[in-house]
């Protein structure tokens, strides 16, 4: 657990870092599109964050490949050579997308390759583990287009979702800790060395949200773009295919007692993980709604609009900072309560839990200009507007020494302003009385 820290640490740390020289050079570069119709934000803002993201995912697993626990990973997997390589193709992809705009078809053909190449070295899934019946084996072909078809699905669910300040890094670090926490229980819990590359790649990805986290949020000083939710998409992606599709369900049922058993025990996660990820299950909802909306609109389901779900978070009255919150409830609770379940499917708890979470969210929903005040002792830690307003004691009259009587204060003129207003007020009283 420590070698997963100090990774996800360096991997913050480097992108944090770089996030504010990229920022200077997307402002340079002219990566700074004007204002559309459909964007949220009502000033011009850089973009390329994308830039910073890809070197925090390169540090973290050179930083991997060095310690003396995880450069087993490198040596007995090709997994992270070939997330790299996807990882690359897709970040250029981005890159060119920000600065000069790439077509839809163009990036949905990039997507398509940089899966591909990470199916040519050996990233794809070759079994899917069926409740009732135990693991179908694919053929070469069938696990490679589930494997494009994968990594597209997710790198759009992402890219869609990228439309509120911290929005997209936001629910994909909390998708990431979730997915964490699986791979790790199934990697030194049950000892599957065949987890151990998603459980890295979980917690790379949770570095480079993390790090980037903080230019990113409310008002945002930089955008990822394209070239950043791509990124964070496809390493989301290789996750799921990496401990989805080659995982053996023979190992499991060392534990489990049978292989069916153990493909039924593992149902809770398993087969909403393969398509492609019940932790991201809001942006891929988004995605859907987004595909059917544009086309029974006779448009193309690429076409820009501001029917998402965060937009019409807004319309319903709440605010930036709070349709984002919402965002993230969601996503955690919908993300950490399947791995939850996965671990005790039947504790009756977990599920009173996970509804009674659902109940609050719907409550919250419906709320929308309802603004929490923290306690007292509590407002130095938030942010202003959920601190208690403070009534500044007004100032009535003021005296007027030349004429000896009081005058009242002119509306606009209370507390401080008008004790430091009140010399040159009665100055102009004074003048005024001479003409």
């Amino acid at each position: 657990m420590r070698e997963y820290l100090l990774t996800l640490c360096v991997t913050a740390a480097v992108t944090y870092l770089l996030t504010g020289p990229v920022r200077k050079f997307a402002i340079v570069a002219g990566a700074m599109p004007e204002i559309r119709a459909r964007d949220v934000h009502r000033e011009p803002t850089p973009r390329l964050g994308g830039i910073a993201m890809f070197g925090g995912l390169c540090a973290g697993l050179l930083m991997a490949a060095h310690l003396s626990n995880l450069k087993s990973v490198f040596e007995l997997s090709n997994e992270p050579r070939a997330l790299l390589s996807g990882a690359g193709l897709i970040w250029i992809l981005g890159v060119l997308d920000d600065k000069w705009g790439v077509d839809a078809l163009v990036k949905l053909g990039g997507q398509m390759i940089a899966a591909g190449v990470m199916v040519l070295q050996g990233l794809t899934i070759l079994w899917i583990p069926v409740p009732g019946v135990g693991s179908v084996s694919l053929t070469p072909m069938q696990g490679t287009l589930l494997t494009v078809a994968l990594v597209v699905i997710t790198i759009n669910a992402v890219n869609f979702v990228d439309g509120l300040d911290g929005l997209a890094s936001g629910m994909v670090c909390i998708a990431a800790a979730a997915f964490f926490m699986y791979a790790y229980r199934l990697w030194f819990g049950h000892g599957l060395e065949a987890a151990a590359p998603a459980t890295l790649f979980a917690a790379v990805l949770m570095g480079m949200c993390l790090g980037f986290l903080p230019h990113n949020m409310h008002p945002a000083r930089i955008f990822m773009g394209d070239s950043g939710s791509m990124l964070i998409g496809l390493v989301m992606a290789a996750g799921a295919i990496s401990i989805t599709g080659q995982v053996d369900p023979d190992a499991l049922k060392l534990w489990a007692g049978s292989e069916r058993a153990a493909i039924q025990a593992m149902v809770p996660v398993y087969i909403p993980l393969l398509l492609p990820l019940t932790v991201i299950a809001v942006p891929v909802a988004d995605l859907l709604l987004a595909i059917v909306r544009r086309t029974w609109k006779g448009q193309s389901p690429f076409a820009a609009d501001r029917g998402h779900l965060h937009h019409r978070l807004l319309e319903l009255g709440h605010s930036h900072s709070r349709a984002v919150f919402i965002m993230y409830f969601w996503s955690a609770l919908i993300g950490f309560g399947t791995v939850a379940y996965s671990v005790n499917s039947a504790s009756v708890w977990v599920l009173l839990l996970i509804v009674a979470l659902s109940a609050m969210g719907l409550v919250l929903l419906l709320m929308p200009r309802f603004t929490p005040r923290a306690p007292r002792w509590a407002e130095r830690f938030v942010p202003p507007r959920y601190r208690r307003r403070k009534t500044v004691a007004a100032v009535p009259v003021a005296t007027v020494e030349d004429r000896g009587e009081e005058e009242p204060v002119p509306a606009g003129l209370h507390g401080a302003t008008a004790i430091g207003d009140r010399s040159r007020f009665a100055h102009a009283r004074k003048i005024g009385s001479n003409h």
